[in-house]
């Protein structure tokens, strides 16, 4: 099955070779349920909120760079916002142009990224459905390529390389929570484990877009809605990782807002992590009992963003 979509462990490793000078090697640390006041015994936490841009999406940002034919025209991607972060500071290490549309929605955090790389930016619509138009219709127009947030093989590629480092960065893990917005990141990470640990998906209430998509047997539109809307809330997970999540996805969870923010604060007031809500919530399942650990489970949980505003400092 892996081999019909392309996106297979050794495509994976190529991929981890060929971006390796462009990311980070972002760490893993060990910390303990009781740090947080929960149940679960020692955990790893993956710090993927140390990447280059605050998030694992430059990881296929350059899989897509590294790999694909750029038209004079540059490139084009459509993002609730850290997409966008990506492409524009992967397009600028590589010297190319890059256009941005993200929707209204999208953090001011965010924004402010996508310009401080120079990036053109289009601020359009309500949602990321509407900025993903916008986006198809620039496509038409100028020949620019197309890079996919999260429905494309190279990026899924990219972001399975997280996968990659897990495996050889931690200890025997029995589980790993891995946040859930379009797929690209757990379709990744899914491929790379094939079912040798449990690939737990974690995703907001108000926008459950794999947990139907695995309960209707195929992509469908779900809300899109929530805290976490810039970054976890498409209409639809995409057809490209779909069914290696139906393989190799033990399971889909759903956390409410609340603790979405609780796990923030968690993760400030016991690791000094800042984490944006969809950053932090892989951990919310965690800590609010979405996701039950069983005795002597060994689990990771991944952090995958952390481009938010929210933050002060004395």
């Amino acid at each position: 099955m892996l081999a019909e979509t392309g996106i297979t462990r050794e495509a994976i490793a190529r991929t981890e070779t060929l971006i390796r000078p462009f990311v980070r090697r972002t760490p893993t640390v060990a910390v303990d349920g009781a740090d947080f006041d929960m149940a679960a015994g020692p955990l790893q936490l993956k710090l993927e909120c140390l990447q280059h841009t605050g998030t694992f999406k430059v990881r296929g940002a350059f899989a897509n760079l590294m790999t694909r034919a750029v038209p004079q025209a540059g490139v084009v991607a459509a993002s609730g916002g850290n997409h966008g972060v990506a492409v524009a500071y992967a397009a600028k290490k590589r010297d190319v142009r890059a256009t941005i549309f993200v929707p209204k929605v999208s953090s001011p955090a965010k924004i402010e990224l996508i310009r401080r790389y120079g990036a053109d930016l289009v601020v359009t619509g309500e949602r990321y459905a509407d900025a993903l138009a916008a986006s198809e219709d620039f496509t038409k127009e100028t020949g620019a390529l197309p890079i996919h947030a999260f429905d494309q093989a190279e990026t899924l590629l990219g972001q399975g390389t997280v996968g990659c480092e897990i495996e050889a960065d931690t200890s025997k893990i029995d589980t790993l929570l891995v946040a859930v917005g379009g797929g690209g990141l757990i379709g990744g990470i899914a491929a790379w484990f094939e079912s040798r640990i449990k690939v737990v998906a974690v995703e907001p209430e108000g926008a459950p877009t794999l947990y139907q998509a695995l309960q209707a047997g195929e992509p469908v539109d779900a809300p899109a809605e929530g805290i976490a809307a810039d970054s976890l809330a498409p209409k639809r997970v995409g057809q490209v990782m779909f069914p290696i999540a139906q393989h190799h996805v033990h399971r889909a969870v759903l956390v409410a807002d609340d603790a979405i923010r609780a796990a923030q604060t968690a993760l400030w007031n016991a690791v000094r992590i800042v984490a944006e809500p969809g950053g932090a919530a892989a951990f919310a399942a965690l800590l609010s009992g979405s996701y039950v650990p069983s005795p002597g489970e060994r689990l990771a949980v991944l952090v995958c963003g952390a481009n938010t505003a929210a933050v002060t400092f004395d």
